[in-house]
């Protein structure tokens, strides 16, 4: 090799070593490296799915359980199950882990708060599952119920943190009337709270009154302008729907739209939450309609398409694809008033808003304002104005508790 083909050669591996050595560490590692006298010769109990792994793809469950110096003695599964093979909004039952032998208790079936069975011989309760970062998800639910749980029982609570996939910065959406709440919308915080879960743990523990004994495992090399795909980690889809990292972008831009019914997002088809369609949506019309919008970093593009199951199973629809040309622009909350609006605007004859679901629909937006004013005719920009004051006044809250630059 030249001296020439060296210097490339070695250019090329300089980025390569940087991105290695500042690899994100989530909060698992952290615990198993710095801090394992919090858990040393105690029984523990572990909230977790698939999505709980060390930095290097190893399972949470399995590296705490093979660890002489801890002794793991019950899981808990949220939404999905422990394994993450369970359909959304399905009950799960309690059994035995076949490659460990510990005991599953399940915090989606009959109870969605650890009982006080379940809790007998703990001494210590961890929550590690990837979060995707908008409110109407459950498992940050799960977290603050288990919290309660725990300080109901003085039990010590650790979070093992992990990153938030929309980066740390982006918060945007109304903050959540508590008459609407709910297990995908509990305490008023906005739809987009640029948060990590441990964050979020220490305002969900002081700000509504859970006062457990909270320790947060903080991630290393994590920055708040960090998307995902920056971080080192693999993703693990952290519910079915979910596969990509880039998907919580376009769930917290259709998700609540997916509550309606009334029109598909995706779900059933290719592109879970990157498209919304029926079949009586004309794709050229809503393209060129929501394209004129001018939204930062998003366009619309018009396509056709059957949904393999679920919502309009193999009947053709018409919609537009979802495409995200920026991420540090895109405001996926912006985007979905402005989809509902253009949808009521173009398509009068069908009132998306006549269904049985009304209600979930309402609760995941933790408002009925919303769909009273899309109804009224309100314009999407005066529907984000209005949410401006409630949304500056949980800014001034949530800057105590960030961990992060």
């Amino acid at each position: 090799m030249n001296s020439k083909h060296m210097i490339i050669f070695c250019l090329l591996l300089i980025p390569f070593a940087c991105a290695t050595e500042q690899q994100v560490k989530p909060g698992i590692d952290i615990l198993l490296e710095e801090h394992l006298d919090l858990v040393t010769g105690k029984s523990i109990g572990l909230i977790t799915n698939p999505t709980g792994l060390t930095h290097d793809m190893r399972s949470s469950i399995d590296a705490l359980h093979e660890n002489p110096e801890i002794t793991l003695t019950a899981l808990f599964g949220p939404e999905h199950g422990v394994r993450g093979d369970i359909e959304g909004g399905y009950r799960i039952e309690n059994y035995v882990d076949e490659k460990t032998g510990i005991q599953v208790f399940s915090l989606y079936g009959a109870t969605r708060k650890p009982t006080p069975d379940m809790l007998d011989g703990i001494d210590v309760l961890m929550y590690d599952i990837q979060d995707i970062g908008s409110r109407a998800y459950t498992y940050i639910y799960t977290m603050a119920l288990a919290m309660k749980a725990a300080a109901e029982h003085s039990i010590p609570f650790i979070v093992l943190d992990r990153p938030n996939p929309l980066g740390g910065e982006l918060v945007e959406g109304d903050v959540l009337d508590t008459t609407f709440s709910s297990f995908i919308g509990m305490y008023p915080i906005p739809y987009v709270y640029g948060m990590t879960v441990g964050e979020l743990a220490l305002l969900f523990n002081e700000e509504f009154d859970i006062h457990c004994d909270l320790t947060v495992i903080t991630m290393k090399n994590w920055k708040r302008s960090m998307r995902f795909e920056q971080t080192g980690l693999h993703w693990v889809l952290p519910s079915p729907h979910v596969p990509r990292s880039s998907t919580s972008d376009f769930v917290a831009t259709t998700g609540c739209i997916g509550e309606l019914g009334t029109v598909s997002i995706g779900v059933g088809y290719t592109l879970p939450f990157e498209l919304v369609g029926a079949p009586w949506i004309e794709p050229e019309i809503l393209a060129d309609e929501l394209n004129s919008q001018n939204l930062a970093g998003v366009e619309f593009r018009p396509l056709y398409f059957r949904p393999f199951y679920y919502h309009f199973e193999k009947e053709q629809c018409g919609g537009v694809q979802i495409h995200i040309t920026d991420y540090a622009a895109f405001s996926p909350f912006t985007a979905q008033i402005h989809i509902l609006t253009a949808l009521t605007k173009l398509f009068p004859e069908h009132d998306i808003f006549d269904t049985r679901r009304i209600t979930s629909f309402d609760k995941a937006f933790g408002t009925d304002q919303i769909r009273v004013k899309i109804r009224n005719g309100i314009s999407a920009d005066e529907i984000l104005q209005a949410g401006q004051n409630g949304l500056n006044h949980f800014l001034s809250i949530r800057s105590k508790y960030l961990l992060y630059e």
